[in-house]
């Protein structure tokens, strides 16, 4: 009954860590030859923070990020939009944390290592091409750097976890085709600067066109903090982005101009651009929602099954949120398709639902609104956009992204060993 699982990332890993919890055999087979704590920061919300709490790692969270106290939408002129709590301070059981993503991979790691041994991940090893054996599944691996097969391995099922650009989704959707671009580039960097609003806080600027975003990821001796931050440029009609790198270093002359006078009395936006110690531009890119995630024995996780625009701060957190779902139906039918079956309806429509959310720009919607109705600037938000509307505006979200708080507190957990 041995989970076979393609790729050592956050979705992976959380699987991995889950299904070691519910005492199902799993193997996970990652294409480098090992992991470094790449990347820049993410959020983790209270339903997925919730899961690894269950997994015991609350004490890890806490070394490794920051409990996030609250979010703020701003105008372009740095007006306040929009400001709630978040976390426990919003009445969740579980907090919000802004986390470095490296790190936290790290973290899935050396737990699900500590717990399973390290021959639980196995490195240098693409899954490159599958075949049904009737009561199982057998993959053919190999060494992407190489370029050598380095054999077979044999399990019950296959799980791809191995990102936006998986090899598994393409070989079960040979004709899709790149990912899907809105016309969207971001510079994300990281900056030693000061603590800004809470200290705590997630904040948001701009309109769609042209966004910050921001956010601490730790705090420094010296009393400021380690911001991590976004900057959003949409980019002419004909931009060649598919000939650029998907990590490749930024430069500021790309972007800093468009926000050379974005001086607010709460963040001083050009000189957290100026002090940055690395740039890196990405595209923003999704996938487009799938009408089928599980094909017999092989079904498709995270960013694999649903990558999504970097909005709202859901991408890792619904990866963790499918490995759960998935490891309670395996422990509950058995690791064949009739689980996989099921983890496919209970998963796809709501997270295809999500995707789409954030291609509409999800909550950050409420920037362009307030823009479209003032585009000069306000005085009176309310005047502008009334406090209910706000609220309902952000309600609406958290409960497409499974995100509500009387919800969340109220059900039962996702994996339910014994029951």
């Amino acid at each position: 009954m041995t989970v076979l699982i393609a790729g050592a990332g956050i979705g992976g890993l959380a699987l991995g860590l889950s299904l070691h919890q519910a005492q199902i055999p799993f193997r996970i087979f990652e294409a480098v030859s090992d992991l470094r704590p790449l990347g820049v920061g993410i959020n983790l919300q209270p339903h997925a923070v919730r899961e690894l709490f269950e997994l015991g790692l609350e004490t890890g969270l806490d070394r490794i990020g920051l409990r996030t106290r609250e979010v703020g939408y701003f105008s372009a002129q740095g007006d306040e939009i929009w400001r709630e709590p978040r976390g426990l301070l919003a009445g969740y059981n579980w907090p919000q944390y802004s986390i470095h993503r490296g790190e936290l991979q790290m973290l899935l790691l050396r737990a699900l290592v500590e717990r399973a041994g390290s021959e639980a991940v196995q490195f240098s090893s693409a899954v490159t091409a599958w075949q049904d054996t009737g009561d199982g599944v057998r993959i053919a691996l190999q060494d992407r750097a190489s370029r050598t097969d380095t054999g077979m391995a044999q399990g019950s099922l296959l799980v791809a976890a191995d990102g936006i650009n998986s090899t598994i989704r393409a070989r079960l959707y040979p004709d899709e085709g790149p990912a899907h671009w809105g016309g969207t580039m971001m510079w994300r960097g990281i900056t030693r600067g000061p603590r800004f609003l809470s200290g705590r806080t997630m904040a948001m600027a701009g309109t769609r066109a042209r966004k910050f975003v921001c956010y601490p990821i730790a705090d420094l001796e010296d009393g400021g903090s380690l911001i991590n931050w976004i900057a959003d440029l949409e980019m002419p009609k004909g931009h060649d982005w598919l000939k650029q790198d998907w990590n490749r270093p930024g430069q500021r002359a790309d972007f800093a101009p468009q926000f050379a006078d974005w001086h607010f009395d709460w963040l001083d936006i050009p000189a957290v651009i100026e002090a940055a110690e690395g740039i890196w531009e990405f595209p923003m890119v999704d996938r487009n929602p799938l009408g089928q995630w599980s094909f017999g024995r092989v079904t498709l996780l995270g960013d694999a099954a649903h990558a999504m625009y970097p909005i709202g701060s859901n991408g890792a957190s619904q990866a963790i949120i499918d490995a759960r779902v998935l490891t309670q139906l395996l422990h509950e039918r058995g690791a064949g398709p009739e689980a996989l079956a099921a983890y496919d309806a209970a998963r796809r429509e709501a997270v295809n639902a999500v995707v789409l959310a954030n291609r509409g720009d999800g909550p950050d919607r409420i920037l362009d609104i307030v823009a479209e109705r003032a585009p000069g600037g306000f005085d009176d938000i309310d005047a502008v956009m009334p406090l209910a509307e706000r609220q309902a505006f952000a309600d609406g979200y958290k409960k497409t992204a499974g995100m509500d708080v009387q919800a969340l507190n109220s059900r039962a957990s996702l994996v339910r060993i014994g029951a």
